[in-house]
């Protein structure tokens, strides 16, 4: 099982890092490692000062597929969910300026939250889910699957030209604006329109 992370799928989120807009979809992968165990806390990692919470809407993968067209993608998933792709924001700087891979800012222990699933079926258009992420009760990231440059289908056909998707693997659809650092004893609550799917707690 693999974790497909998409970045750079929201616009607002990329003016506020200041980065380029893709032609493309940026995708880095995490390990299952990364996945935060349930009811487990966050623990913010000894070797970053500056780790920034990102909310996205999950996508898991339900068979197996390669080359898959964009008009059968939707075959491909029955579930939605929600969760963080923690980022170590200060070492992934640093890595970006000597042009090295992200992985150690965005793939270490604990740094992929993975909420409750809930089927597609429960949403009239997966193309207009409104989703949100509160810090201590107050909202932090809002966001709206309609303003990905790239949707869930679109994300599907481009990453299994590249990786064979297999059942159980998940897809990071990527953030809104509104990133930011957590600290010891945040409170952290994620929604996809009223359903909250998780809460945790960071240590």
């Amino acid at each position: 099982m693999k974790l497909i992370c998409i970045g750079r799928n929201y616009t607002d989120h990329i003016k506020e890092l200041e980065n380029e807009k893709p032609l493309d979809p940026v995708v880095f992968l995490k390990p299952d490692t990364a996945i935060l165990l349930k009811k487990q806390p966050f623990f913010i990692p000894e070797f970053s000062q500056d780790v920034h919470h990102e909310v996205e809407v999950l996508v898991k993968i339900n068979r197996v597929g390669k080359y898959i067209d964009k008009k059968f993608a939707n075959k491909y998933y029955n579930e939605i969910g929600l969760g963080i792709d923690f980022t170590a924001r200060d070492l992934q700087a640093k890595l970006k300026e000597k042009g090295l891979p992200w992985e150690k800012a965005k793939s270490f222990d604990g740094a992929a939250v993975v909420g409750d699933w809930l089927p597609k079926t429960e949403f009239k258009d997966l193309n207009n889910l409104s989703f949100s992420l509160k810090k201590n009760d107050k909202t932090v990231q809002q966001g709206n699957t309609n303003l990905m440059l790239w949707k869930i289908d679109e994300i599907i056909e481009y990453v299994s030209k590249y990786f064979t998707l297999k059942i159980g693997d998940i897809i990071f659809t990527g953030t809104p604006a509104g990133v930011g650092k957590v600290i010891a004893n945040d409170k952290l609550k994620g929604y996809i329109e009223d359903k909250q799917l998780f809460s945790i707690t960071v240590k």
